[in-house]
């Protein structure tokens, strides 16, 4: 029978300065003034609608995602998030996260989210080499990705994250490595360090770059694990590495098939229904000005996950942590059987990729590397 896990809100801010000529997200080069007050109006409302999904819940964490979330004024971040804790309420040590780019940072904007109630940065650096920003089409340079970090700390920001990117256009192994030792050497407590991948329906997909070849590719991976293994960063999830208490609640969540809000332009969320025996999966209208017209209301999706796909979806998230996901969230959080997946647990571990004590579902160090080998047999 299902159970209400945790609950968790996503909050997305579709605008940019720029678009990035890698960015697949649903995000929107911003006019000269940016509807600031029709969009908190228009989250709050796409709240209210979604409210019957709380089921008595408090949240665990917010995370205001984009699109630039630091685009939005301090005032802003906070009317929201009174908002939010006015309609829901927030569990005593709920973690908020806000993404911010150096590209539109200000002292005052980075105190003024302290004040608003955000606890966590996530400042997407992606290169401190100004020739690599420039190639990715960044609006910020390598001292303002630095000045960040240090705006981030003066403004009482203990707990953060820096996105670095890796495979770079031409990028070297020591550029590589270089990134990772100036966030470290800067104070970040949290790295989410992953690959350029070209996607569809973007520019750098019609106009490809030269990225490095697999051998290049795999020595970069290489020695940035060492690295940050060398410096106390464990690897919790495929791409996120924390020194020892600053792993990701929010990401946690996600990855251990929790619940999730979503509001705002295209945002995506996950609800347990227990009294129904489902699970929805919803998405928002994805265009912004659509979304603040309300046409049909706010919700362009919203479908329950087959019982069919439940272990694979499961398993998809669960399986990207190092340590695996609790055997006892299973069928709590999907309505299956454990037995309906005994057949390809033991398959995957007589094949050395997964392990599995009374505990934990996780792969092998071998499945880990292989893991969409693991999940097809889901």
């Amino acid at each position: 029978m299902l159970q209400l896990p945790p609950l968790s809100l996503y909050v997305h801010i579709p605008w940019c300065v720029r678009k990035c000529p890698y960015c697949d997200f649903n995000s929107h080069q911003a006019a000269e003034e940016i509807p600031e007050r029709a969009y908190v109006d228009a989250l709050i409302d796409d709240l209210k609608a979604d409210l019957s999904w709380v089921q008595g819940r408090k949240l665990h964490s917010i995370f205001f995602g984009g699109g630039t979330p630091s685009l939005f004024s301090g005032r802003a971040i906070g009317e929201i998030l009174t908002a939010v804790e006015h309609q829901i309420g927030f569990e005593e040590d709920i973690e908020i996260t806000l993404e911010a780019n150096p590209g539109t940072f200000e002292q005052h904007k980075f105190s003024n989210f302290r004040s608003a109630g955000i606890n966590r940065l996530s400042i997407g650096i992606q290169s401190f080499s100004s020739h690599h920003l420039e190639r990715l089409g960044r609006i910020h340079d390598g001292s303002q990705a630095l000045q960040a970090i240090a705006t981030a700390r003066a403004a009482g920001f203990s707990n953060f994250n820096i996105d670095l990117m890796h495979g770079l256009p031409d990028q070297t192994i020591d550029e590589a490595a270089a990134d990772i030792k100036l966030a470290i050497d800067n104070g970040a407590q949290h790295i989410s360090w992953y690959q350029l991948t070209i996607e569809p329906n973007t520019e750098f997909y019609s106009r490809p770059p030269p990225l490095p070849n697999d051998d290049r590719l795999a020595d970069i991976q290489q020695a940035g694990m060492n690295l940050l293994h060398g410096n106390d960063f464990a690897q919790y999830e495929v791409s996120a590495f924390a020194l020892s208490s600053q792993t990701s609640k929010h990401n946690i969540n996600y990855w251990q098939f929790g619940d999730y809000l979503g509001i705002g332009a295209g945002a995506h969320g996950k609800i347990t229904l227990p009294e129904s025996g489902v699970v929805m999966r919803s998405s928002k209208t994805r265009q912004p000005d659509k979304y603040l017209a309300r046409i049909d209301s706010f919700m362009a999706q919203n479908r329950a996950i087959a019982a069919d796909e439940m272990a694979l979806e499961f398993m998809m998230n669960g399986l990207r942590l190092v340590d695996g996901v609790p055997v006892e969230y299973f069928s709590p959080r999907t309505g299956l059987a454990l037995s309906g997946i005994e057949t390809q647990i033991s398959d995957l571990q007589r094949k050395g990729l997964m392990e599995m004590d009374d505990s934990r579902y996780r792969t092998t160090k071998l499945g880990y590397q292989f893991l969409n080998t693991v999940l097809q047999q889901f």
